[in-house]
């Protein structure tokens, strides 16, 4: 028998913009004859005024395809991760997984019963308590009575909503919605578990027992669809990634070959980002102009540095209001997602022996510098979030993973060992050996 649990084919979403049922058959009826007769549509929202004309026939600009000719398959006992930018297709894919919406084209095999977490407190009732909600939500994925009775304590348990489990759910906190929601999917009985960005809602503790959790039920030979902006969650959990970007899959395969992918997919690779003048990101009061990668000897940027030297990342912006006080800093990222570190000209992260420190920057144009010592990064892909503000903390410019560089070991550091080194960071720390007494 075969171990492929879901099969999707030629899998495609359309959906209409501007149009949608009125909700009363005789309306919609109406609507349809009005259009035969080539009159305008008395029930056309106030928004198609000055998206398109009455009159006018729909076009190929008034469908939106949030999935287009979408195919994969998973096994029993797999973690598939599904990654992508916002906007890509990620959800529209889980809630057609889940039946709650229809594909336009394509078809899909699921084999074994299957729960869904799309939202937080999906199936829940506000009205009803924590205990009468597990058994709405556990009667909705398709459980008896006896199973749920059978999980109930551990559903209460792992949520940590014990003390509240009578109480309505309305007043939960979102944190303790979706923990209760998480718990009741987690526990259930199911072959196949879907879980959507909720658990970005949960605190860190909470996270890593969800994590445990979902490991354990590919242990049991249970499958798990998992989509997250978090790529540390999906390395650490998932054996297989999915990439959709603009609503096809682009990627398929390892997750450690696939995130990378991902990450790389929104930075310039070539050492400089500057965009043009009608694009440059900002606002009234600042405007970032460009990023720059290089190092010490280079006459320009460069996306490949040596391992041995300094980085110098340049960031450089433009002060549109007299008498502002802004800063620069960066996110450092790996090739997997994980933040090296973060570092800026704020107090929190320099002393205030910058000259320009707590000073009023006059209308112009400045360039701040900052350097990564030689030797501290590791080999490997390295990704840039630039961040323009006004102190005291007031971001008005971040643009994540902007832009990435390469780091190459070239054997400077190490003269008998070549092999691979594990971790972000490997610098020189100072070592010493002495005989000690018997």
């Amino acid at each position: 028998m075969s171990d492929i649990v879901i099969q999707v084919s030629e899998l495609s979403k359309q959906y209409r913009l501007g149009e949608i049922s009125t909700g009363v058959l005789v309306r919609d009826l109406n609507r349809w004859w009005q259009k035969l007769r080539g009159r305008p549509d008395p029930y056309e929202r106030i928004r198609d005024n000055y998206v398109t004309s009455a009159k006018s026939s729909p076009t190929a600009t008034d469908v939106v395809l949030a999935l287009e000719n979408v195919s994969f398959e998973v096994r029993q006992g797999e973690v598939l991760g599904i990654i992508g930018r916002n906007g890509a297709g990620k959800s529209t894919l889980l809630k057609i997984l889940s039946r709650v919406t229809s594909p336009t084209t394509g078809n899909i095999k699921v084999r074994g019963r299957l729960a869904s977490l799309l939202e937080v407190g999906t199936g829940f009732h506000p009205e009803l308590t924590g205990r009468e909600n597990i058994f709405l939500n556990g009667a909705i994925l398709g459980m008896s009575k006896a199973d749920i009775l059978k999980h109930f304590d551990e559903i209460v348990d792992f949520s940590g909503c014990g003390q509240f489990i009578d109480t309505p759910v309305k007043r939960y906190s979102s944190g303790m919605y979706v923990r209760l929601a998480f718990s009741v999917a987690a526990h259930l009985k199911t072959d196949i578990l879907i879980v959507d960005e909720v658990l970005a809602v949960g605190d860190m503790e909470f996270q890593k027992k969800c994590l445990g959790r979902m490991g354990e039920v590919a242990k049991q030979g249970r499958s798990v669809l998992v989509v997250s902006h978090n790529m540390a969650s999906i390395s650490s959990l998932c054996s297989r990634a999915i990439l959709i970007q603009k609503g096809g899959i682009i990627a398929d395969g390892k997750v450690e070959e696939v995130v990378p992918l991902y990450l790389q997919s929104g930075a310039e690779q070539s050492g400089l980002f500057k965009p043009p003048p009608e694009e440059i990101p900002g606002n009234e009061l600042v405007q970032l102009l460009s990023v720059e990668i290089t190092q010490d000897g280079a006459n320009c940027p460069c996306a490949d540095v040596d391992i041995a030297k300094d980085v110098i990342i340049r960031i450089s912006y433009r002060c549109l209001r007299e008498g502002l006080q802004l800063y620069t800093a960066i996110w450092l990222k790996d090739s997997m997602g994980t933040v090296v570190l973060c570092s800026g000209n704020a107090p929190d992260f320099n002393s205030l022996e910058d000259p320009w420190w707590g000073k009023a920057h006059p209308v112009g144009v400045y360039c701040t510098e900052g350097r990564i010592a030689g030797n501290f990064l590791n080999y490997g892909r390295y990704l840039v979030t630039p961040i323009v503000g006004i102190t005291p903390s007031k971001t008005q410019i971040l643009l994540e993973d902007k832009i990435s560089f390469d780091v190459h070991d070239t054997g400077s550091m190490r003269k008998t060992y070549f092999g691979h080194r594990i971790g972000v960071v490997h610098p020189p720390l100072p070592w010493q050996t002495e005989r000690a007494p018997e």
